[in-house]
């Protein structure tokens, strides 16, 4: 539209007004928009999955934390809250906190031999012609995908006392009081058995993703460390280490979750025996939970283990987050 105006020396003016539908920046503004929203949009359904097959029931754990609930309340459909009376008990039980030592102390067993086996056998896999690195990461695929019961009974079998192949091994090799030995029949034997599963159960998922971030390497850079005059040391502390370094934390911290909360195995290896001395925190939740029937002291320890749990991995990213700044 053009206006006329009376102020001399000019001359028409023309003025755009707004036709409603918005100008090509308004359109540009709102598709900048949507495509900032698009990602949270796309997360939705993974995050309402979320809320509900998790958030739901932690939420009842909760519930149930605070009221005394035995096979009497559950038959009669009785609530009877008691505050933190359940907190309060399990607390000053010493055999709670000798329970977490022993989680604690068995995660950073497990997690050690994981990380150091695991990171050997992905820079092995680097290393390996075509072939042979197809058979390694075929055993290592299988070896990932055995159902973790499956995979324990086969642990039962190869250590049991009379027809197991370990007993059997030991026994030709010369050591013939090991013949008959009952490998869970202790504490130390049992968790001997537990480390040797676990760390065969993990140590695929470690050695894979160490291979898989060795191929990021440029070769280059080997190059120039050989020029240098480093040796394979030298090469991997000063290139192949640093560059893994990320992975290593990650990996690290993955693990430490999946060890502090192996339920199966260590359950239906032994059921946490010998007399209960093999219990990691969320076995002993179970057992003093359903199997003693205190379902309101299980509910209150299950809550306490993911306490220690993110207690656990809150310290470890910030050693991590500490180093990274120091190196900064």
């Amino acid at each position: 539209m053009t206006v006329q105006t009376d102020r001399p020396g000019t001359g028409p003016v023309e003025v755009h007004k707004s036709d409603g539908g918005g100008g090509p920046r308004t359109q540009q503004s709102k598709r900048a928009r949507s495509a900032r929203l698009a990602p949270y949009l796309l997360l939705l359904p993974a995050l309402a999955a979320t809320l509900v097959l998790l958030g739901w029931p932690l939420v009842k754990n909760g519930l149930l934390s605070f009221q005394n609930l035995n096979m009497r309340q559950l038959i009669q459909h009785l609530t009877e809250w008691n505050g933190v009376e359940n907190y309060t008990e399990i607390l000053g039980s010493d055999d709670f906190w000798r329970v977490t030592g022993r989680s604690i102390v068995f995660t950073a067993v497990n997690v050690v031999l994981i990380m150091i086996v695991g990171t050997l056998v992905g820079l092995l896999l680097a290393r390996l012609g075509k072939k042979m690195r197809l058979l390694l990461l075929l055993g290592l695929v299988l070896a990932w995908a055995m159902p973790t019961i499956a995979a324990t009974t086969v642990f039962q079998w190869l250590f049991a006392s009379r027809y197991g192949v370990v007993n059997w091994v030991l026994a030709k090799l010369g050591f013939e009081g090991m013949a008959d030995y009952n490998w869970f029949g202790s504490q130390m034997s049992t968790f001997t058995v537990l480390v040797i599963l676990l760390v065969w159960q993990s140590i695929p998922f470690v050695a894979i993703n160490l291979y898989a971030a060795t191929t990021t390497i440029p070769k280059e850079l080997y190059e120039a460390a050989s020029l240098d005059g480093a040796g394979a040391w030298k090469s991997f502390t000063n290139v192949t280490f640093p560059t893994l370094r990320p992975f290593l934390f990650a990996t690290t911290f993955l693990e430490v979750i999946w060890i502090f909360k192996a339920f199966a195995q260590v359950f239906a290896i032994n059921e946490g025996g010998p007399d209960r001395m093999t219990e990691i925190l969320p076995v002993y939740a179970f057992i003093e939970g359903v199997g003693n029937q205190h379902y309101g002291v299980g509910a209150a320890i299950s809550l306490l283990t993911i306490l220690v749990l993110l207690g656990l991995t809150s310290y470890y990213l910030r050693l991590v987050l500490k180093q990274e700044e120091d190196e900064l």
